[in-house]
């Protein structure tokens, strides 16, 4: 009998010794969520740990204690709900250009609350501080989480994410915290083209946005004609040897015109390497956007700059003649090519307005010419103005002299297309191709594609076409089926440019695969499909 209560009581201590442990770490692990940014996933956790520990603590253990659990429980589910109501009430507020609610896309950070006041603040960090929409976002946030019945007072603050692009380790160190690269191009002379450009780039800046412009025309650069800096001539810093951009009205600003040298008289392979490095060893600094002014053309120049930077996005300006619309086109195929989406077409010099009527004295159509042949989504026009031409030449850009006129408005439509399409580019980039380390397969969704698949990564591996896996003379695979475990899981994907992705192996070999390629791949047919856990 003493053997027996002896056992009893050491096993009543154990079971007392792991319960206090489990409780312990059960109330780390909620401390821990709740501390951490607020997600949903953190939550469902939480409120597992919190129900089931508590049961087992009340279950296992004296009086005393069973009743200091409910208390922890009691109060946790207090701040549970609290928390499941804001998110709630937020989730209601949908982003029009990503079609999901802000807290499933992440904007909503630092959420603290207050019950007992019936306080609540919380910061919602959008993409770019250009964002169209930001006032209604804050409006919306006010709105639906002051209607929750137990809030009296409400602070919500407005931020953007830092600058930083999606490619940043393919960049020259001066673009690594230059979020979105914009061309303005024409393959045409004469189309104002520079004059789209300066104008964007300052109603982005008025917008909010941190912006740089860089005039990559070296035979004929425009933009010290149409900006008025003081300090006219690029600077040099001699211990980093890179160069210090000028600024005029908060757009920071490069241009061969501002070397000191005026017009470039040099071969094209010269021209691409003073291209390359304006570009790429000029301190730009944190840049939403950096819109590049093209020459025209589709030549050595052109292919430099695609290929030296990523572009997220490009503007095709054109004019309404047919001549306009012929090497138009060309840019545009140019483009596709080189996988940058062509987001907004451009018609200058479009109509006058006279004696009460509207003239089109260079025809009409061929703006939307581009967009029907092309799928160019958005076409925007822009009338012939003495003041838009006028303000080109005085160095004060049409936007900043008179930011109410029509022109004005034109390019803060053309601004808005801008940054949301920019978005929509980002997150269908960031986002293609994916590893999922539950199911353990890659989920691919080509950009401009509805189509979502699977893939298994040794097939992937399998399927790689560098030199490494496949002789270059002969064409004879090198890398063979048994060279690959069927159990091979890939250790980071990153995007490369609009057209591949690189996917890092355990092997320390970097693969290249196109969207094109992975398109055509083996793909799994059966995918287990997860079923969320209730709460």
């Amino acid at each position: 009998m003493v053997a027996s209560t002896t056992v009893f009581s050491a096993f009543s201590s154990l079971i007392r010794l792991i319960t206090a442990t489990i409780f312990s770490a059960g109330l780390l692990l909620r401390d821990k969520c709740l501390q951490s940014s607020i997600t949903s996933s953190c939550q469902k956790v939480e409120r597992f740990n919190l129900t089931s520990l508590g049961s087992s603590v009340s279950s296992c253990v004296g009086k005393t204690r069973a009743a200091s659990a409910s208390v922890e429980a009691g109060a946790a589910s207090s701040i549970w709900t609290a928390e499941s109501d804001v998110l709630k009430a937020l989730a209601q507020i949908i982003d029009p250009d990503f079609g999901t609610d802000i807290v499933s896309c992440g904007f909503v950070k630092d959420l603290q609350i207050d019950e007992a006041q019936g306080e609540v603040s919380f910061r919602l960090e959008l993409t770019t501080p250009a964002c169209p929409i930001k006032d209604m976002f804050e409006q919306k946030a006010n709105e639906v989480v002051s209607m929750l019945p137990w809030v009296k007072n409400v602070n919500v603050t407005m931020s953007a994410q830092p600058a930083r692009p999606i490619f940043a380790g393919q960049l020259p160190p001066g673009l690594q915290t230059v979020s979105n690269i914009v061309a303005v191009s024409s393959c045409k002379g004469g189309v104002g083209k520079s004059t789209v450009a300066v104008n964007l780039a300052y109603t982005l800046a008025d917008m909010g946005a941190r912006v740089g412009i860089f005039d990559a025309d070296i035979y004929g650069p425009s933009l010290p004609t149409m900006v008025s800096p003081e300090n006219r001539l690029l600077e040099m810093n001699p211990e980093k040897r890179t160069i210090i951009p000028t600024e005029y009205l908060g757009v920071k600003l490069v241009s061969f015109g501002f070397a000191g040298q005026g017009r470039a008289i040099m071969r094209g392979p010269m021209v691409s390497g003073v291209i390359n490095q304006l570009l790429t060893t000029t301190e730009w600094g944190e840049l939403d956007y950096l819109v590049i002014d093209m020459p025209p053309g589709t030549g050595d120049i052109q292919l430099t700059l695609c290929q030296v930077v990523p572009l997220t996005a490009a503007v095709i300006v054109t004019t309404p003649q047919k001549l306009a619309f012929i090497d138009v086109a060309k840019g545009v195929r140019m483009f596709s090519k080189l996988k940058v989406p062509c987001v907004a077409v451009v018609e200058n010099m479009c109509h006058f307005d006279a004696d009460g009527k509207r003239y089109y004295p260079f025809g009409r159509g061929s703006g939307t010419q581009v967009v029907e042949q092309f799928g160019i989504p958005h076409l925007f026009d822009l009338p012939i103005r003495p003041t838009l031409s006028a303000s080109g030449d005085s160095g004060m850009p049409e936007v900043v002299a008179d930011p109410l006129g029509e022109v004005s408005k034109t390019f803060q439509n053309l601004g808005v297309c801008v940054v949301q399409q920019c978005a929509k580019i980002r997150k269908q980039v960031s986002t293609a191709v994916m590893y999922d380390n539950i199911i353990k397969a890659i989920k691919v969704k080509v950009p401009d594609s509805d189509e979502e698949f699977y893939l298994h990564p040794a097939t992937v591996r399998r399927n790689d076409r560098s030199a490494q896996s496949v002789d270059e003379w002969t064409g004879e695979q090198k890398l063979q089926y048994t060279d690959v475990p069927e159990d091979i899981e890939p250790e980071e994907i990153r995007p490369m440019g609009n057209y591949a992705v690189s996917i890092t192996w355990p092997d320390g070999f970097n693969q290249i695969a196109p969207y094109d390629q992975l398109q055509t791949m083996e793909r799994l047919v059966s995918v287990p499909e997860l079923t969320p856990v209730e709460a």
